[in-house]
């Protein structure tokens, strides 16, 4: 009994204090779901992002709420839907005056602030003892300002602070900053925000990656693309080797998901219609990895899921509870994945009409079931407001996404009880507060 009772003494407290797992976001940007060796590209070579999908719970099937990269990512942080965190837009409403006025200064800080509003997870986490790293794109100000304990973006717009400023340096030049930082986190649980600006433009890929791909396609501007899509799986090679040669792989959850679609014009430095800030799947859809060895066992998966379902499955990892306006479901629970029924997405003005309405803002909202995907246009703001990068004529579509995943036929017109089905699932989606 004596020997029991120094166990207990000696060792329980220790099991009740076991360090909670790291957690490790990656965020490729401007990338459409097809550009990966694994989803079946002939030409792109991703060998290291080939290898985090062969070793995680891979969602082949993923989406992002909406395909610009501000609302995107504020999803990915707060686990919200764009209407629920009010962060819309790229670009507050931009005065008459111009971006150089006070009116306009004064603008970009409220909508700055939203993130103070709502939750976010690198507040959340540091409740629970987690030091965390930004890196990369970061619209919300500076890094502290979403939580972070550790970051590289200023976010002081008279110095250039946009949308990640010092921050969009890494990747591109090297990865220095986050090994510093797992070396500074000691003994303590990390999270790290890894945004970096790849494969976006400007598409300035090493010359050897640009002359291999140059002599594989015609178009140069294709040649760019798929060579910044491979510098990018490299530095995810360096990021997640350092992780395991340092032994904390089996320690650290890795999630991956990608902001928003980007298909490139051959003809010119510009994307195709169909992908970034469009309504189609060309810019919202995106494969979805969570890789926690000797935890979740790597699988694949064909049910779509969503970057809503990021935080709530990180909560649920560590054995907290989402908030009650979370809409998002825990990735590892297989039966609430399968069980959800309706997947939901809004897109929205690069240039936000009002900061505090997001109905203002919006240009099309979108929901899928059962493989059937629905979109419902706002008219005013894409005829009048969306200019240069306005996706879609303002119709109604209705695309059966398992027999045209392209979303080529529109049979909104020939199938009017799935449009009125799908509208309803929308609407109720939407007044979710």
């Amino acid at each position: 009994m004596q020997r029991v009772l120094f166990f207990l003494t000696i060792f329980l407290p220790l099991i009740a204090a076991a360090k909670p797992p790291n957690i490790v976001f990656i965020l490729s940007d401007d990338q459409t779901w097809t550009d990966y060796s694994f989803m079946g590209h002939k030409t792109i070579e991703t060998p290291h992002i080939d290898r985090l999908a062969s070793q995680s719970l891979t969602f082949t099937h993923g989406y992002v709420p909406s395909s610009l990269c501000c609302p995107s990512l504020a999803t990915i942080i707060t686990g919200l839907y764009p209407h629920q965190s009010k962060i819309t837009g790229n670009e507050p409403p931009i005065p008459p005056q111009g971006k150089r006025s006070p009116e306009y200064a004064k603008r970009f800080q409220e909508q700055v602030s939203l993130i103070d509003k709502v939750p976010s997870l690198p507040r959340i986490l540091k409740e629970k003892g987690y030091v965390s790293h930004q890196s990369g794109k970061w619209w919300q100000g500076n890094y502290k300002r979403g939580g972070f304990t550790h970051g590289m973006t200023h976010g002081d717009p008279k110095r250039g602070g946009r949308h990640g400023d010092v921050g969009l340096k890494i990747g591109r030049e090297g990865l220095k900053p986050i090994y510093n930082f797992i070396d500074e986190a000691g003994e303590k649980p990390f999270f790290i925000w890894y945004a970096p600006f790849l494969p976006h433009t400007p598409h300035t890929p090493p010359k050897r990656l640009f002359e291999k791909y140059a002599a594989k396609v015609d178009s140069p501007h294709i040649a760019r693309y798929y060579a910044m899509v491979e510098w990018f799986d490299e530095t995810v090679g360096e990021l997640v080797g350092h992780i395991d040669k340092k032994g904390l792989g089996k320690d650290t959850i890795i999630i991956y998901v990608t902001d928003n679609g980007w298909i490139q014009s051959p003809e010119r430095r510009g994307y195709d219609l169909k992908s970034k800030r469009s309504q189609y799947d060309g810019g919202t859809r995106t494969p979805i990895m969570v890789r926690w060895p000797g935890t979740v066992k790597p699988a694949v998966s064909a049910t779509p899921v969503s970057s809503i379902d990021m935080v709530p499955t990180v909560l649920h990892a560590l054995d907290m509870k989402p908030t009650t306006a979370m809409r998002g479901l825990n990735l590892l629970d297989a039966k609430a994945v399968e069980a959800r029924k309706f997947l939901y997405g809004e897109i929205f003005l690069h240039n936000a009409v009002d900061t505090h309405n997001p109905a203002k803002n919006l240009t099309y909202r979108w929901g899928i079931q059962d493989g059937w995907k629905l979109i419902l246009p706002h008219k005013e703001n894409v005829v009048t407001r969306a200019g240069k990068g306005s996706k879609g004529t303002g119709e109604i579509e209705l695309y059966h996404l398992a027999k045209d995943p392209f979303e080529a036929k529109n049979l909104a017109s020939v199938n009017a009880q799935k449009v009125s089905e799908l509208r309803k699932l929308i609407d109720d989606t939407w007044d979710v507060k």
